[in-house]
């Protein structure tokens, strides 16, 4: 295999995967393949001036890896100077908000500590369990004959729609482009012969549909195609917009979360089904082994909306084990102490998850802080958590 390494813009990235180019980036683990590109819309600029002279442009939630560890964008807007790590050493830099409005791209790279150089400042992979874990879950209702619908704000139809083809037919995503026309065919006939579940997926752009579209697509779906879904899912919450209020004006983050929450779960009781979506913690969720409710990004008003919401909580040591933990939050259903945490196990390659042995549930503490001497979590002293993703139904 041959390569040619140039320099690109970061949004030449989505053509150059859809072409099925294998495409690598420069990280302080060396080269890593780029799996996927993310749009994400319209947000507010901050801008990161290097002493030496460089320059990066990300929104507030895009993840540095500074000397006090990984820290958003929006978090470093009033600190002091700080040490970055860059491909030249640790380099002092400043961030500022600049009142421009920019499009924001982001990639996903297949390693295991999630980073890469943005013009030479190690930052963090997007999102890299949330979305996963809904394909999964997709995937899985499919697998049971279920109707699925598929809403996705931040990444492709084409992404998604890759993800759960990997998990159903059993194949590593990168290699379904050259899984033999006969395999694929044999394969598609198995999953055919168990399953008359559908699959529908549709994308918006980022930050501009609300439950008024969903409602109007479900009913146009019905109308035009017969289809009636037994759950949805929506990736994800938070970059929805609301049919309410609009962004700004005077609207704070509380109120409008919370607007998106009520009008998505005011949704699924009108048409009588699940809606599964996802949201982020704060930056002291992202650096917590024991994420709570109070950990919720941008508005306490979605956990206090959601009728059903837990966390899928990684570190470094999970991820060399291949696992994820699951901690419940709220369980309007049932008592959420019982299973409060239990393990599952991970394959990113192939966008699964799947079940343990009993011996990865013990030694979980159901209950206290991460430091209890009966936790995993506690004599680890992670401070690197890589990702945690809250899921309400």
């Amino acid at each position: 295999m041959s390569y040619e390494e140039r320099e690109i813009a970061i949004g030449e990235v989505e053509e150059l995967l859809r072409r099925g180019l294998h495409i690598e980036v420069d990280s302080p683990d060396g080269y890593v393949p780029i799996s996927d590109f993310v749009s994400k819309g319209q947000w507010e600029e901050y801008r990161l001036v290097l002493v030496d002279g460089r320059e990066v442009l990300v929104n507030e939630n895009h993840l540095f890896e500074t000397a006090g560890g990984w820290m958003y964008a929006k978090d470093l807007i009033a600190a002091d100077p700080t040490q970055y790590v860059c491909d030249t050493g640790m380099v002092t830099g400043t961030i500022t908000k600049t009142g421009k409005t920019i499009p924001i791209v982001d990639i996903q790279v297949e390693h295991i500590n999630h980073r890469y150089y943005t013009n030479g400042v190690s930052s963090h992979n997007t999102g890299v369990g949330k979305s996963l874990f809904m394909c999964h879950m997709a995937a899985a209702n499919l697998a049971l004959g279920k109707n699925v619908l598929y809403i996705t704000l931040e990444m492709a139809e084409e992404r998604i729609a890759e993800r759960v083809d990997a998990n159903l037919l059993n194949v590593e995503i990168d290699q379904l482009k050259n899984l033999p026309k006969q395999m694929f065919e044999g394969r598609i006939d198995k999953i055919n012969g168990k399953s008359r579940g559908k699959l529908i997926i549709k994308e918006y752009p980022t930050a501009s549909a609300h439950a008024g579209h969903f409602k109007g697509l479900l009913n146009e779906l019905t109308l035009k195609r017969s289809f009636k879904p037994d759950v949805i899912f929506i990736d994800y919450l938070n970059i929805c917009a609301s049919s309410r209020f609009k962004p700004g004006g005077g609207v704070n983050s509380y109120t409008y979360i919370k607007a998106i929450a009520e009008e998505l779960r005011g949704l699924a009781v009108e048409f009588n089904l699940p809606i599964v979506s996802a949201t982020q913690t704060t930056r002291s969720g992202f650096s917590n082994t024991d994420v709570e409710l109070t950990d919720t990004s941008e508005s306490f008003g979605l956990p206090a909306t959601a009728d059903f919401m837990f966390a899928l909580i990684s570190t470094e040591e999970l991820e060399g084990l291949n696992q994820i933990m699951v901690k419940q939050l709220k369980n309007r259903y049932n008592d959420p102490t019982l299973y409060k945490r239990f393990m599952i196990g991970i394959d990113r390659a192939k966008m699964r998850l799947y079940d343990l042995e009993d011996i990865a549930q013990s030694n979980l503490a159901d209950s206290g802080q991460a430091d209890n001497e009966n936790s995993n979590f506690g004599m680890s002293k992670v401070f690197k958590t890589k990702d945690f993703s809250s899921i309400k139904v």
